[in-house]
This record gives C-alpha cells, sequence and structure tokens, in this order.
C-alpha cells in the first residue's frame, strides 16, 4: 500500500513539478528550495512537511484539503 505521503509527492511530481518550466523554477514559485523538489521527485519517495505542503497549496491558491480530494484521499 503506498502512504499518503506519497501519493502527495507522486501527485505533486506528475501534474504540477513535470509541468513546470524546471524544478528550480517550480521551487521559486512556490517558496520552497530545489532541493526539497528533488526529494519529491524520488522514485523511492520521501516525505513532504506539513509546512511545504502549505507552501505549495498557498501559492496554487488552494487548501491542503483541496489537495487530498485532488488525489482521492
Amino acid at each position: 500500500m503506498v502512504s499518503l505521503k506519497k501519493k502527495i509527492c507522486n501527485y505533486i511530481a506528475k501534474e504540477w513539478i513535470s509541468k513546470s518550466k524546471s524544478n528550480r523554477q517550480f521551487a521559486d514559485d512556490h517558496g520552497i528550495d530545489e532541493k526539497v523538489v528533488r526529494r519529491i521527485l524520488k522514485p523511492e519517495g520521501s516525505g513532504i512537511s506539513l509546512t511545504t505542503l502549505e507552501r505549495i497549496c498557498e501559492a496554487r491558491e488552494i487548501k491542503i484539503s483541496e489537495l487530498f480530494q485532488m488525489i482521492g484521499e
């Protein structure tokens, strides 16, 4: 079973980061460090902190609850 953190990372990687100009651009646009973007993209999975999740959602002008609906949780 895939963990919730990995589902979130997979969604962000597939739907948002991959459609960005670059990892750096995504990081800059969302107020996070580029190394965090690289951790999100790791296939073996990496956790994502609530603070990072809040920053990404804030930059996208969505609530965290809306993100959970997008990923089906």
